[in-house]
């Protein structure tokens, strides 16, 4: 479980990465740590997508 306060950090790291990826900073060129983040999220969602559509 965690903090409220590490979901704050969280939701300020994700904006932070998006902010960069529109400044046109390429995914490549975030920190190896926000690529790997960004990545998960994506996994993350991809997999509660799949889960959602087997349901209905």
């Amino acid at each position: 479980m965690t903090t409220i306060a590490q979901r704050n950090a969280a939701r300020r790291n994700i904006r932070k990465a998006i902010s960069a990826a529109k400044r046109d900073r390429t995914v490549a060129d975030l920190p190896p740590r926000t690529r790997r983040a960004l990545g998960k999220e994506g996994a993350k969602a991809a997999a509660a997508r799949r889960r959602h559509d087997t349901l209905h």
